[in-house]
């Protein structure tokens, strides 16, 4: 369907909003990847102030493996262990945007502090100018209901724009429209590589 439309899902550590949308898109026919801007990978832990930290190459499967052997149980019940199921269905690990050389013609951060460092990221490379892409930004709280609603929001979106015959000069409205149908805001800017 939209291989030409090259999108990256955006969210801190690459687990669970991102992923969603990912696998989501993905079914729809859309040519995705996703990504996170953390410098580790955090995922909650036996308390609060206790997450599993881990680094960006670790594999989900390593991840899914230890959290089985650490409490099974707990991880479990509160879905991690399913969320990592399905991330190592989708790829191997979990990808820094940071480190990405990829380009992509729209970027979807899942929150507005990953949305600054996704322009921040911009900031720190090499431009030539040459090909515009469009960063959007629609806050998604981290849990796995929002994450399956925002999942759902992305698609909607990305096939909105996708339909545009002149993204460009249409992508504000069409962003208008969004936010009054969906009733979220959304952040937007166009930058250039």
């Amino acid at each position: 369907m939209a291989d030409d439309f090259k999108i990256a899902v955006i969210c801190s550590s690459n687990q669970n909003r991102s992923m969603e949308a990912h696998s989501f898109l993905s079914k729809k026919g859309f040519n995705v990847k996703s990504f996170g801007t953390g410098n580790m990978v955090k995922l909650p832990g036996p308390a609060p102030d206790k997450p599993n930290v881990y680094d960006f190459s670790i594999t989900y499967d390593a991840m899914y493996r230890d959290l089985m052997q650490k409490d099974y149980e707990l991880y479990t019940q509160n879905g991690i262990l399913h969320m990592l199921d399905r991330n190592r269905r989708i790829k191997a690990h979990p990808e820094r945007f940071q480190d990405s050389t990829e380009r992509f013609d729209l970027l979807i951060t899942c929150e507005e502090r990953v949305y600054d460092q996704v322009l921040e990221d911009f900031e720190n490379k090499e431009k030539n100018d040459e090909q515009a892409v469009h960063i959007i930004n629609i806050d998604i709280q981290d849990n796995h209901e929002e994450a399956t609603i925002g999942a759902f929001m992305i698609c909607e979106l990305v096939t909105m724009l996708y339909a545009s015959d002149d993204l460009d000069n249409e992508v504000d409205e069409i962003l208008q429209e969004f936010e009054h149908k969906v009733k979220r805001s959304v952040l937007h800017t166009a930058q250039f590589y």
